[in-house]
């Protein structure tokens, strides 16, 4: 991913930096698709899918996309991994300095 996409990415996080974790959690375990329209398969079903195609086709559609991954770079920070944000572990690392930058939140979690 290019720096200004990453850069990009980070800024669009800003509406949820003042947001309580418990809250985002919250959202995210209530709304996320990936926490309940797969529970019987998962959406790659046997075939073989690059982390890119994993991630787009895990979250498409989902409506808190943004508060999934704030979250993530919240709990996990560079030791993240999965599918979160619809972004691959790989990519959230390379976020993840750049969300640093944008500044203090309302609290970051306890691996971070």
């Amino acid at each position: 991913m290019t720096d200004d996409r990453l850069i990009g990415i980070a800024w669009s996080l800003d509406r949820l930096r003042w947001v309580p974790t418990d809250q985002l959690a919250e959202v995210v375990e209530r709304d996320g698709l990936c926490m309940w329209a797969f529970t019987n398969e998962p959406p790659d079903a046997g075939e073989e899918l690059t982390d890119h195609e994993l991630a787009a086709r895990t979250c498409a559609g989902c409506p808190v996309q943004d508060e999934c991954l704030e979250l993530e770079l919240r709990t996990a920070g560079e030791n993240t991994t999965g599918v979160w944000g619809a972004l691959t572990d790989d990519d959230r690392r390379e976020l993840y300095p750049h969300w640093l930058r944008r500044g203090d939140r309302f609290e970051r979690g306890p691996r971070s």
